[in-house]
């Protein structure tokens, strides 16, 4: 009998200068601070790891059960080293910075890292929310250098009003910033490179301004169509979405929108390790003939050997599914 099972995770909170209570208060996250504006709900990273949070693992950091039991757990060639994916819930107090990530290229040469290509799931928006999404049309990287030179940075960036149930897919070197009023979840590759272009000059809590990486920004920011966007997006599917539950097929991810009912359905897997976000409601998952509650909020990480792992319930989840590279 394989010892793996639906494992939940326990993830880890941050608290930038920009964070919210929502997640504390709502989303039941723990932290020793008043404001939580990051969740990472899958993290496997050196100094940032996820622990299971239930069954006889409990308590144990999930880069270890990933390095002792292998493809049993991934379905593929995945260790703690070299993890894919990092998946957050981001809760916006106030705007944040106007940043850029690089791709695989610009961030292997440069900074010895993997590049940053992201998808946001839009799951609370106060009214008049919005996100800074890309450059205006006509608008170039040397448009954006000379704002930044004349101080009006703003003025050649777009900006996109919000609401809940959207999503908007962040291809690397893509300009992009989270507003004030929005709680999001995040599905990224694992990387945590960001080079801000501009903060509105914010301070911390120390009275510094935070540091800003104009030149690199500038070396990897460019305009996108939203026919190139959606092109990266569905880039596993041809350039057109499959069907309307699934809200990215891309180079290094698929997410796909599970709807649970009363009845049983069965959750996707592929042979693959599957990580379940719960963004709305409750219900339980039924795996090897053991019940498991789910709620909102919670995060979930299904082993590629259980195979059928059956949903019900009333609530909405997001499906992540690291794509082979």
């Amino acid at each position: 009998m394989n010892a793996l099972y639906p494992l939940r995770l326990r993830g880890v909170t941050k608290s930038p200068i920009w964070g919210g209570t929502r997640l504390l208060t709502k989303w039941n996250k723990k932290s020793d601070g008043k404001a939580v504006g990051e969740s990472w709900e899958l993290c496997v990273r050196k100094e940032d790891m996820c622990r299971v949070d239930n069954g006889a693992f409990c308590g144990t950091a999930l880069g270890e059960l990933i390095d002792r039991y292998g493809r049993a757990l991934t379905g593929s060639d995945v260790t703690s080293q070299n993890f894919p994916l990092l998946i957050k819930l981001l809760d916006a107090a106030d705007t944040l910075s106007v940043q850029v990530h690089p791709d695989d290229a610009y961030a292997s040469r440069v900074e010895n890292d993997r590049g940053k290509t992201e998808m946001w799931y839009i799951i609370e928006a106060d009214e008049g929310a919005e996100l800074i999404c890309g450059l205006k049309e006509g608008m170039t990287a040397v448009d954006l250098a000379q704002a930044v030179a004349d101080g009006c940075v703003e003025s050649v960036l777009r900006h996109q009003p919000v609401r809940p149930g959207e999503v908007y897919f962040i291809p690397a070197g893509y300009a992009h910033a989270i507003g004030k009023g929005i709680l999001l979840a995040e599905i990224q590759q694992n990387c945590d490179l960001t080079y801000r272009v501009y903060d509105f000059n914010r301070r911390q809590p120390d009275g510094s301004l935070r540091e800003l990486h104009v030149e690199k920004a500038l070396e990897v920011i460019r305009p996108f169509s939203k026919e190139e966007i959606d092109a990266i997006r569905y880039s596993r599917a041809d350039g057109n979405a499959p069907s309307p539950n699934v809200l990215a097929d891309c180079d290094y991810f698929r997410v796909e929108k599970l709807t649970a009912q009363k009845e049983e359905g069965l959750i996707p897997h592929q042979g693959r390790m599957r990580h379940l976000l719960c963004i709305r409601g409750s219900g339980a998952i039924y795996c090897n003939g053991e019940e498991y509650e789910i709620k909102k909020g919670d995060s979930w990480l299904l082993p590629a050997c259980l195979g059928e792992v059956l949903l019900t319930g009333d609530a909405e989840l997001l499906l992540t599914l690291a794509n082979p590279i």
